[in-house]
């Protein structure tokens, strides 16, 4: 009895299913595959602008003048009158060392010049009374040739003595260090107190000149042949590179806010590297430059010149080169391979493009060769020139 109801269960079950699968085979269409929409992208055609070519090179900024103040005179070091890193002015007193000893050898010095003077002046008296005893008779010819010597080696004492008083004057200036010129001082190296200049010169800090400043960089020969060719195509002379502009930038600029003018190129290229020095100077009022700062900078070689430009970010880039995605006919996307130029004011100059190509400026993502998308044209604007100087 307990079998034969197991039985009936399950062949109700199976039936339930059938009609399930009955049921469901019979309720509408069939499911297809509905292809995604094309993507949206925003095509422009390229625009002429006027653009600058550049040299693009790195350096290093260097202080113009760079001193090591030294004790030049032995002695306890009594003050330091200025702040560590701090911008003093031309003259400024930044050390002192123990004066009173050289106060009294330069008094002692004066005083030895007086002496000297003096004895010139007895010498002088006695040689004249000499002079007119001889006319009467009244001395001998030697004793009038002894006080002319005695003279004429008292004023050799004299020019001797003042020789003397100069080197304590000077000895004695020694013991203020002042500032060589405007600049910023390192921190001071040795503490007050402490005695300094005996026997050796004691470096006591640095200064470096920063108003203006220096800007070293290296060019290639190549490099150098373009700024000759720009040279003489602007009418001056191809062997005098100097006064030539330059713009500078620092690593977290994106422009190149800092002018500056080449003031020296070195007499040859360095065979071991095969490029050429450069120097270039520039306006620090600011303060922001600072030597040993790695700096972008770049040589305009000419005036703005009309060129076909696109945004940087509609120009793609693979191991084959630089290329854009033009959309053609049917929306359709293709590739076009380009030559790069001048990358100005968030444009860069093409080459080997077809002035009304409709190239994607905004989703490159979305697109690639091949494919169709969905473009909306968009018109560029060329932003204005910047100065080259």
């Amino acid at each position: 009895m307990r079998r034969c109801s197991v039985s009936s269960k399950r062949r109700s079950a199976q039936l339930a299913g059938l009609l399930l699968a009955v049921s469901l085979a019979g309720c509408g269409k069939s499911n297809t595959y509905q292809p995604p929409p094309p993507p949206p992208v925003v095509t422009s055609k390229p625009v002429q602008m006027p653009m600058t070519t550049y040299l693009n090179v790195t350096g290093s900024t260097v202080a113009v003048n760079s001193v090591q103040l030294v004790a030049r005179v032995s002695g306890y070091l009594t003050s330091i009158d200025y702040t560590d890193g701090s911008v003093v002015k031309k003259g400024q007193q930044l050390f002192v060392i123990e004066q009173p000893p050289y106060v009294a050898k330069l008094q002692q010095a004066q005083a030895a010049v007086a002496q000297a003077k003096a004895q010139v002046i007895y010498a002088q008296a006695q040689y004249d009374r000499q002079l007119v005893m001889i006319k009467q008779n009244a001395t001998s010819q030697a004793n009038v040739e002894q006080w002319l010597a005695t003279r004429d080696a008292d004023q050799a004492q004299v020019l001797e003595a003042i020789a003397n008083e100069q080197i304590a004057q000077i000895n004695y200036g020694y013991t203020s260090v002042t500032a060589p010129f405007d600049g910023r001082v390192s921190r001071h190296l040795v503490d007050a107190g402490n005695l300094v200049g005996n026997g050796t010169a004691t470096n006591l800090a640095t200064i470096d000149q920063l108003n203006p400043i220096y800007v070293y960089f290296n060019i290639n020969e190549l490099d150098l042949l373009k700024i000759r060719a720009a040279l003489i195509a602007m009418g001056r002379n191809p062997n005098n590179v100097t006064g030539s502009p330059v713009f500078v930038a620092l690593q977290s600029e994106a422009d190149y806010p800092h002018p500056g003018k080449i003031d020296y190129v070195a007499t040859s290229l360095d065979p071991s590297t095969g490029t050429l020095q450069v120097r270039a100077v520039l306006n620090n009022d600011s303060d922001i430059l600072l030597p040993g700062l790695f700096v972008r900078a770049r040589i305009p070689l000419g005036g703005a010149r009309q060129q076909l430009a696109l945004p940087d970010a509609a120009v793609q880039s693979d191991q084959a080169g630089p290329y854009v995605y033009v959309v053609g006919a049917d929306n359709v996307v293709s590739q076009v391979r380009v030559q790069t130029g001048v990358d100005e004011n968030g444009f860069i100059a093409v080459t080997g493009l077809d002035p009304a190509a409709q190239v994607i400026v905004d989703g490159v993502q979305n697109a690639a060769p091949g494919s169709a998308v969905a473009p909306t044209e968009h018109d560029l604007s060329a932003p204005a020139a910047s100065n080259p100087g």
